[in-house]
């Protein structure tokens, strides 16, 4: 009987509660023979849900915990608290995988930890790549760490290769893909927004915004959706998990959410992913790869799919997919200026349903603008370290608040830095 161990980075959020429903269901399958692998998950991260995070310690016997906002109060748990709780967690408490689904940029210290060790990682959090793939990735292959993609766009491109002809079977990235694939199509919904005019998108409001049609996400994740920024970071993602140039990654819209992503070989012929829209199928085949035990979420009901449909990405209102593609080509520091920059005119954007009516609310299509308006004026990096990650970082957010301002919008407060300054100083 084969025992897993796994810390989860990110318990209280979304895909986190759904990593539990999943474990959950795998070692029901275990206890009735259907799976030989028992999951044991020996420590939890959040970052300031402290009650739940609490509550779901409780309820699984955990006592090894993480907590990016908490204090001195332990309740009783073995408890590291502050902005490197989570790193601390990994290096501290032995494990066989780390499932990093910490939202933003502040999972990227313990994720890249969990890599120089050489453990597993299930990365559900696109930032990682998105603003340190130059770091993570070779850390990867020279530990041994492999990158299991739950992200279901990532999870489909992965099941796709799985059967071609020049990679071992069971191979999970990092890889690079051959000349064989000549592309790789990601699927997206296209979000709350998708079939509203152009001006009217760019006015739409939060409330607009985070009405996702077809996935339960959170919030940040949902915004992201409505302006395919959450696509153009899975553009960057898939050129470091997959090893693809810009030219051979693309994104076409998909309302129904059932093929998840398109891989063309250079003969023409393409593989393609189905499921239903539900996050606990990708979350489980990366906790359970190379096995395929029985899903915690329903298949496909074939006779109710009557049609799937495709359209095209219009560049003028999505101009998130240029700005990954730009990244990408600029290397560097890029990727990390585009995210940072992005979760601040995000939060920006969020916040102003958290407040009474101020002067001059966001418009929603002011996000991708920002994030344009930073990576032009920022001068892009090379990469060497976590500390030029975190500078690069720390200026998009800064030159965000800057832009905020000067056009006359109320601004949250900073976002506090999630990482330890001796870590983040060192190569």
């Amino acid at each position: 009987m084969a025992e897993r161990r796994l810390i989860l980075l990110g318990s209280t959020g979304s895909i986190g509660t759904q990593t539990l429903a999943v474990i959950a269901h795998l070692n029901a399958l275990h206890e009735r023979g259907e799976s030989p692998v028992r999951y044991r998950i020996v420590g939890l991260a959040a970052g300031r849900s402290a009650p739940t995070l609490f509550e779901q310690a409780r309820a699984l016997g955990i006592n090894d915990l993480a907590l990016a906002d908490g204090r001195d109060d332990n309740h009783g748990f073995n408890l590291r608290a502050g902005p490197d709780a989570a790193e601390r967690l990994i290096r501290e408490v032995e494990c066989d995988l780390v499932l990093a689904a910490m939202v933003g940029a502040a999972g990227l210290p313990a994720t890249l930890a969990a890599v120089e060790l050489g453990r597993d990682v299930a990365l559900a959090n696109k930032e990682t790549l998105v603003a340190a793939g130059a770091l993570v990735v070779p850390a990867a292959m020279k530990s041994g760490s492999r990158l299991l993609p739950v992200d279901s766009e990532h999870a489909a491109v992965w099941q796709c290769i799985w059967g071609q002809s020049d990679l071992k079977p069971g191979l999970a990235p990092p890889i690079s893909l051959s000349r064989d694939i000549r592309r790789v199509v990601l699927t997206a919904s296209g979000g709350a927004l998708r079939d509203l005019p152009p001006g009217r998108a760019y006015a739409a409001t939060p409330a607009e915004a985070l009405r996702h049609p077809t996935w339960t996400m959170g919030p940040k994740v949902t915004i992201d959706s409505a302006s395919l920024m959450n696509k153009a970071l899975e553009v960057i993602e898939a050129h470091w998990l997959f090893g693809l140039d810009a030219d051979r990654i693309s994104a076409i819209i998909h309302p129904q959410s059932i093929v998840h992503a398109l891989v063309e070989y250079a003969d023409g012929s393409v593989m393609a992913q189905l499921a239903p829209p539900d996050m606990r199928t990708p979350i489980q085949l990366a906790l359970s790869w190379p096995g395929r035990p029985a899903g915690a979420a329903p298949g496909l009901d074939w006779a109710s799919l009557s049609r799937l449909d495709f359209r095209t990405v219009d560049p003028d209102r999505y101009p998130a997919l240029g700005l990954a593609r730009r990244a990408i080509t600029a290397g560097g520091t890029a990727g990390a200026v585009l995210n940072a920059a992005n979760e601040a005119a995000v939060a920006a954007f969020l916040a102003q349903s958290e407040r009474e009516p101020g002067p001059r609310p966001i418009p929603f299509g002011r996000i991708a603008e920002l994030v344009a308006d930073a990576m032009d004026a920022i001068p892009i990096a090379p990469l060497r370290s976590l500390a030029d990650v975190l500078a690069a970082d720390a200026r998009a957010r800064a030159f965000i608040r800057e832009e905020l301002a000067r056009d006359g919008h109320e601004i949250p407060p900073p976002i506090p830095p999630r990482h330890h300054p001796s870590r983040a100083a060192q190569p």
